[in-house]
């Protein structure tokens, strides 16, 4: 069955314009709270399924949550209220309450005018496609409340951030401690602002907080995962040791030395690979994705580490660690999984797996990463109508063969529709730069005429 409203992440749009809307946020509460209610749970009697609904800082999580509460509540589901939580967070508390699902009202990194719903199981873990199905069969009829009598109720969960803090705290190892750091943290005024500082200092770090203000419209402005720019200047501004970059609900992680020098999710990865795969607690090989960097690749099997490739999405490097059974996987947008701390891709967790590295070892970020140099990537955006195929295009297809064919080895290209918005990605990557920028330009002048014919 072809999904209408759920891509990759949930649903995600444009405040004020469907999906984002909230006459129709109330009615995917409701059929997910049909959904939910209609399981198989080992509830007491009397007892009503209950569903936690956390947000990041965006103003219109105000609007969708009530909104979200009030389809619950006609579908006979209790709602628990966090507040601002990072998505790794519902995730987790989730499973830790023992709740039938978990909703986090967000758009991720991007700007405040958006925002998305996405879900949690029970255990902690995206939903599955069949259960996404069944929610948009159950959008298709009608809105009809349970008896009065039936109804959910709401309340708040007082204490959520003070457990997610010692959950983070609890994946870095006791005998180990961030004393003599000093670390930058930037919360990209989202959903981390008022955990990931805490976290930090608790470990014994001097934290020097940025991004720190949300105010429902500065989320991810100029700042954050997706902005290291600002960081870079508050750790040269500070004398920083380190710097650490999340986005607005706290599942992607960037890094900054203390040079300035920015490091993305595919050199985090390998930090963290490396130091387990010398200490012997790599359980299997490293997943990426259809993006990430040749060198990665390269690097982790000359270091005699398996390397499997995903779709892009942290969804589906979730699916391939499952399928090998392994447990360490990232992209190199910053979205780092390690499936023996948490059951799902978070910044905080990320950042303090790749400290455990650093401090276990005494070394600095530049020294632990050493042993990767990245290749040139360039990456071009060309819009297209939605229903435009490029592989049916033959001019298309002939000039990334004949990129390919004068990469050799060395390089890779890449093409792929976008699962947001109405353009088809062109990548190209290898050891020369000027090479790279010059196939990556070709090959889109070549989309573009071919999407305009």
């Amino acid at each position: 069955m072809a999904r209408k409203y759920f891509g990759t992440d949930g649903i995600r749009g444009r405040v004020g314009a469907m999906p984002i809307m909230p006459d129709f946020v109330m009615r995917l509460g409701y059929a997910a709270g049909k959904v939910v209610a209609s399981a198989e749970w080992h509830l007491s009697q009397g007892e009503r399924p209950a569903v936690l609904i956390g947000k990041d800082t965006r103003i219109s999580g105000y609007m969708l949550e009530a909104a979200l509460q009030a389809g619950l509540s006609a579908a006979g589901v209790d709602s628990l209220l966090t507040g601002p939580m990072p998505t790794p967070a519902v995730a987790y508390l989730t499973r830790a309450l023992r709740l039938q699902a978990g909703i986090v009202i967000s758009a991720s990194h991007n700007p405040f005018e958006d925002n998305g719903i996405k879900f949690f199981s029970s255990d902690g873990n995206k939903l599955p496609d069949e259960t996404e199905e069944a929610i948009e069969a159950e959008l298709e009829g009608p809105l009809t409340p349970r008896p009065s009598a039936q109804l959910g109720k709401a309340r708040r969960v007082m204490d959520s951030d003070g457990r997610y803090i010692e959950f983070c705290k609890s994946t870095f190892p006791t005998e180990l401690d961030l004393r003599g750091l000093r670390i930058v943290v930037d919360c990209a005024h989202g959903a981390t602002y008022h955990i990931a500082p805490h976290v930090l200092h608790e470990l014994g770090a001097e934290v020097v907080s940025i991004g720190n203000e949300p105010d429902g419209l500065n989320i991810n402005a100029q700042c954050g995962a997706t902005y290291p720019a600002a960081l870079r200047a508050a750790v040269r501004q500070h004398r920083a040791d380190l710097g650490i970059a999340l986005d607005g609900d706290g599942d992607r992680l960037m890094m900054v030395d203390a040079a300035g020098r920015i490091y993305d999710g595919d050199e985090l990865l390998y930090v963290i690979a490396r130091h387990r795969h010398g200490s012997g607690t790599l359980k299997g090989g490293v997943v990426g994705t259809l993006m990430t960097n040749l060198a990665l690749e390269n690097v982790l099997k000359q270091t005699g580490i398996e390397f499997a490739r995903a779709a892009v999405g942290d969804r589906y490097v979730l699916e391939q660690l499952v399928a090998h059974g392994w447990q360490l996987g990232g992209e190199g947008s910053g979205h780092i999984v390690c499936l023996d701390k948490h059951t799902t891709g978070d910044g905080i967790v990320s950042a303090l797996q790749v400290l455990h590295a650093l401090t276990r070892n005494r070394q600095t970020l530049a020294e632990a990463a050493a042993g990767l140099v990245l290749y040139p990537q360039v990456l071009i955006n060309v819009r297209t109508e939605r229903t435009f195929d490029f592989r049916a295009a033959a001019s298309v297809m002939q000039a990334v063969a004949a990129a390919e064919a004068e990469l050799g080895n060395s390089g890779r290209v890449l093409l792929r529709n976008s699962g947001t918005e109405p353009v088809v990605r062109v990548m190209v990557e290898g050891e020369r730069h000027e090479l790279v920028k010059t196939l990556a330009e070709g090959i889109a002048d070549t989309l573009r005429r071919a999407a305009a014919s």
